[in-house]
């Protein structure tokens, strides 16, 4: 799950290095560079270019990438190169960043942070992806050259040692690789407590080893607090924006990221990433109208092709969030406007997890949030062509969980069963991915939820809802993936719904409430919630829930007869 295969190999006068370090020196040559720290200098370190407080960044066009503090011991040719490549990175323009750093390759062949940068854009902490073995194998010859390379110093030599404490080690597994991340960027950052970058990796390698579980939040705001510092000093550094965002990207956090998010694009008004991060924290806080916004923006940013001539896992991520928004807003036209331009796309796509999920959460969201099941049953897997779909079952399970709830809710329990079997063998290829996060926990929820509904339909509700129950505490437990939006229907929101089937209308309206804590202004929440109060007898909590719904809706093209029922109610008074 690496992004599409590029040159690697092609560096300045011929090179070709396969010179690989023994994994056992990586942290004894961290040690060692760290305990001279900055006392202990290379004969070229009196060479340090880039400026104090920090450097204005532009991209090979000249568009604003950002300020970025990033002394070198690189020859001042280099410099340019080096500082796009990193603010690229921060920005997670990864292969553009790759670009700028086998650009400063060609111009300082012994630029010891060329190579360091080269390998750092393959490792994506964020990302649902992990490095290849090819391209662990290439990163771990690359460390090897900028360890052997004239041009560097012992900071410089301590951020290659934090780079290869990932990369050390054939067999091991990411979570492995990320923890001794983490370990090596918080020993740079100690030895180097000034060093804005080194203090931004740290708070980064927090960030990809929190665990989903912890809903105290412990790393995240561990590195808040990292990053608030680079802030302070950095004001447009695109790494303590972006990573901030990520850090925060939590319901109970993210508030904290809401000035930081409308302020991001000030610094990199072009860059799609850039836009689209913002509206992390808008979806956190169900702020439409600014995620509508920034998504376009961000969309139409990335709709140039990347390097191979593929359709960019950027403008999809961009498209998911925003005909989710869309949707949230009961604007249904202009939702299947996002879909029509992500039909109209030609391939081919970047092969990459990302992608893959926007195209098959694009068509899922279309059809569930407007409970039209017939269209959710008769949604095609693995479509569009040219994906490596087997690479991401997690993203083939959400085509497979709109045919499985489609087909219980429409009256097709053999195609509902045949979906769910799917949906179990999803599961199992989930779990056995080498990722951090738990995609078998996610698919197991989807499969658990649609199993719901089919007991419902067969008249089994105490079975249904123990399902249904099941499926929500699951997903309590849990935390979404950054390449979402939201979940494709939320199982707390599916298990208020059969309440509300059943008549149990309190029990409903507390679970809409928790549902709504999770995706604040969900419109299918929002209504449900009003409509279970208002079948309870609480006209004044209905009233409440109904106000909100219109005020999240103000120009809906569907959902009208939910939207006129709120209309009707709101206008017959107490």
């Amino acid at each position: 799950m690496d992004f599409p295969e590029v040159p690697i190999y092609e560096w300045p006068l011929g090179m070709k290095e396969t010179t690989m370090l023994p994994h056992t020196t990586v942290l004894t040559i961290l040690a060692m560079l760290l305990a001279v720290g900055s006392t202990a200098q290379t004969s070229h370190d009196h060479m340090h270019h880039g400026s104090t407080p920090g450097t204005a960044v532009t991209g090979p066009e000249g568009e604003p990438l950002g300020v970025v503090e990033f002394p070198t011991s690189c020859d001042p040719a280099a410099q340019p190169e080096l500082e796009r490549g990193l603010a690229l990175m921060h920005h997670m323009n990864y292969e553009r960043a790759e670009t700028a750093f086998q650009a400063a390759a060609g111009l300082d062949p012994e630029c010891a942070l060329a190579y360091w940068g080269t390998a750092m854009t393959w490792v994506h902490p964020l990302w649902p992806d992990t490095v290849s073995p090819e391209k662990r194998a290439a990163g771990e010859a690359l460390l090897a050259r900028a360890v052997g390379a004239a041009h560097t110093s012992a900071r410089e030599g301590a951020y290659v040692a934090a780079a290869l404490a990932y990369y050390e080690g054939a067999e091991r597994g990411e979570r492995e690789r990320l923890a001794s991340f983490l370990d090596g960027w918080a020993k740079v950052h100690a030895g180097y407590p000034d060093d804005a970058e080194a203090a931004l990796f740290h708070a980064l390698a927090l960030l990809g080893n929190a665990p989903a579980e912890d809903k105290t939040y412990a790393k995240q705001i561990e590195a808040g607090k990292i990053l608030e510092g680079v802030m302070a000093r950095i004001g447009h550094h695109p790494g303590a924006h972006h990573y901030l965002i990520h850090a925060y990207d939590f319901p109970p956090l993210a508030e904290r990221a809401l000035a930081i998010a409308r302020r991001y694009d000030d610094l990199a008004p072009e860059n799609t990433h850039a836009l689209h991060m913002t509206s992390h924290i808008f979806t956190r806080l169900g702020l439409w109208p600014e995620s509508i916004v920034f998504n376009d923006r961000a969309a139409r940013a990335a709709s140039d092709r990347t390097p191979a001539g593929e359709v960019s896992l950027h403008q999809l991520h961009a498209l998911d969030y925003l005909a989710y928004a869309y949707l949230q807003q009961a604007d249904d036209v202009a939702a299947d406007r996002v879909a029509a331009a992500m039909r109209a796309l030609e391939p081919p796509f970047q092969d990459h997890s990302v992608a893959a999920y926007a195209l098959a959460a694009i068509p899922a969201r279309l059809a569930l949030e407007r409970r039209d099941w017939l269209a959710a049953a008769a949604i095609t897997p693995r479509s569009p062509a040219g994906i490596s779909w087997e690479k991401f079952p997690y993203t083939e399970a959400i085509s497979q969980f709109a045919r499985a709830l489609g087909a219980a809710r429409s009256g097709q329990p053999e195609a509902a069963r045949a979906a769910i079997a799917e949906l179990a063998r999803l599961e199992q290829a989930a779990r056995a991915l080498n990722q951090p996060y738990d995609w078998g926990t996610q698919v197991a929820i989807q499969r658990i939820a649609a199993e719901a509904w089919l007991e419902h339909a067969a008249g089994n509700a105490e079975r249904a809802l123990e399902l249904a129950r099941e499926a929500a505490e699951l997903e309590a437990s849990t935390e979404k993936s950054p390449v979402t939006p939201g979940e494709v229907l939320p199982a707390r929101e599916l298990y208020a719904d059969m309440l509300v089937a059943v008549g149990r209308h309190a029990e409903a309206i507390a679970t809409y409430e928790a549902a709504l804590a999770r995706s604040p202004n969900r419109f299918n929440s929002l209504s449900g919630a009003a409509r279970a109060a208002e079948l309870s007898g609480d006209r004044q909590l209905a009233a409440s829930y109904y106000r909100k719904l219109s005020d999240i809706c103000p120009q809906p093209t569907g959902r009208q007869s939910e939207l006129e029922h709120a209309r009707r109610f709101l206008g017959a008074g107490p």
